[in-house]
């Protein structure tokens, strides 16, 4: 069997992207890696799982892209590749506009009900 290069689509590297997103672990070695580059060891002790478990959740990363590998000594170490993310972002963006024109209607509605509340508290004669 020869050895072939994969490429990827742009849609297939953002299904990627959102399914390495799924997990909650991935998030959190994410979230992990933001705050710098850290080998392999460093960040299975901060997980409550075995470290093949995070082994497999960092192959997944690496495949995803959304964190890059290299050597240092024994180490393996793992950065924060934050490039994928801007397709997440977009997407999520769409709906950002959604929720503050809708938000916005909803603020307008309010407003004019209170407006319409206040003028007929005002016109009510008093005792």
């Amino acid at each position: 069997m020869r050895n072939q290069s994969v490429t990827y689509s742009t849609s297939q590297r953002t299904e990627a992207t959102f399914q390495a997103l799924s997990d909650p672990t991935r998030r959190a070695v994410l979230d992990l890696l933001r705050c710098g580059s850290q080998p392999a060891g460093q960040i299975a002790e901060a997980f409550p799982v075995s470290r093949p478990a995070i082994s497999k959740h960092l192959r997944l990363l690496r495949r995803a892209h959304l964190v890059r590998e290299h050597r240092e000594g024994r180490n393996r170490v793992y950065e924060l590749n934050p490039e994928p993310l801007r397709a997440v972002d977009s997407w999520i963006e769409q709906y950002r506009v959604f929720w503050a024109a809708n938000l916005n209607s909803l603020k307008s509605f309010v407003e004019a009900e209170y407006d319409r509340e206040q003028m007929q508290v005002s016109r009510k004669p008093k005792p």
